[in-house]
């Protein structure tokens, strides 16, 4: 393997539990396009982290594995190009299960329970509720999982949410205990937020934090037109803007979050303002009603959401080919990832059979 330390190397991905939704890109894949066109990186991988899904999805894997292809599809219908960008399935790439295997030596059980997005993860899915049967270990070690994903392409770039940080961090713990105990061959991965506040985290159509399929509350990527219009006119607006004459609230308003994350000055073409800015300072003043800010984002959603509809409408038509995308990518990976595990397998003096010279070790050994 080149070295690959003084490169620009990403890695990035999803649990395959369900379609993607708006949270989704507004929060990685429509950042994931842009940084796969800016031609500012070497490398750019994206996992489909089966093997993560199932730590809370063990007794179901066929949700897994229907699942694939939606995930697949989403990529590609939002502009992810094969070409450019290399999309790979977690189970299939034997290196990281051994690297997570050499990884739970690197941490003790004390310091993953302090990880906050683990302990907030573990909350919602009520693991640590009464008559939960506990928490799955696959599940407690999930950082130590993902550190593996990323190491293993030497992966020096994780575009995520600032929810991440402690991940990324545990990770960075992992690799220099790993460098100072055998010898420098890990590289140190750092997040990369997104640019804009509304990226950070979109709220779900019913004004909850997270938009998430679990709770009924995502618009998915491939939502026809007729759904996007029945979530966005139900959407939680300002719950004390009762009459088009009074005043409203912006912040907390889903419309306007939507809106902030999505909007640009033309779409505002035509109509009675000249940006957001504009349309924000009238609500809040009264006299604007929550239908005409629901009717403008159906029509920003909409203009986002088409050309991804178009896509996927003939990536539909081309499964073999997506199967085939996900296969080669996996072997690309299978290959990279394999280059890494036998440098650190080398450094650990427990690549035995890389060359008969242990013989020589073995047979001084007993000598003495």
């Amino acid at each position: 393997m080149a070295d690959k330390k003084n490169k620009n190397i990403i890695l990035t991905g999803d649990r395959p539990t369900g379609k993607l939704h708006l949270g989704h890109y507004v929060g990685s894949l429509r950042r994931r396009v842009e940084l796969q066109n800016s031609g500012k990186f070497d490398e750019i991988n994206i996992l489909v982290a089966d093997d993560q899904a199932l730590t809370d999805n063990a007794d179901n894997p066929q949700k897994i594995r229907d699942n694939m292809i939606e995930v697949a599809l989403d990529y590609l219908s939002v502009g992810i190009d094969p070409d450019k960008t290399n999309i790979c399935v977690q189970s299939q790439i034997p290196a990281l299960h051994a690297m997570t295997f050499y990884y739970m030596n690197m941490v003790t059980t004390e310091r993953l329970s302090r990880n906050p997005t683990i302990k907030n993860e573990i909350h919602l899915r009520g693991f640590d509720k009464a008559g939960s049967d506990g928490l799955p270990a696959g599940f407690f070690t999930y950082p130590v999982s993902q550190t593996a994903d990323i190491t293993a392409f030497k992966a020096n770039c994780v575009p995520a949410g600032e929810d991440q940080e402690p991940m990324l961090e545990q990770a960075r713990e992992i690799v220099r205990r790993f460098n100072m105990t055998y010898g420098e061959v890990l590289v140190e991965p750092k997040i990369m937020l997104p640019d804009s506040k509304a990226a950070l985290r979109l709220p779900g159509i019913d004004g909850k934090e997270k938009m998430s399929k679990s709770l009924g509350n995502a618009i998915f990527l491939s939502d026809d037109a007729a759904t996007l219009k029945k979530k966005v006119m139900s959407m939680y607006t300002d719950p004390a803007h009762l009459n088009i004459a009074d005043p409203g609230h912006v912040e907390g308003n889903c419309v306007f979050t939507y809106l902030d994350a999505f909007s640009t000055d033309q779409d505002f073409e035509g109509t009675d303002y000249a940006n957001l800015d504009e349309m924000k300072e009238h609500y809040r003043k009264g006299g604007l009603g929550d239908v005409k800010c629901k009717k403008l984002l159906i029509k920003v959603l909409n203009r986002i959401l088409d050309p991804i509809r178009e896509s996927r409408h003939e990536w539909e038509k081309k499964i073999p080919d997506v199967y085939d995308i996900l296969k080669a990518g996996t072997a690309h990976a299978v290959a990279e990832t394999n280059e890494t595990l036998h440098e650190m397998q080398k450094v650990m003096r427990i690549n035995y059979f890389d060359d008969d010279s242990v013989i020589k070790e073995w047979q001084d050994w007993i000598e003495r």
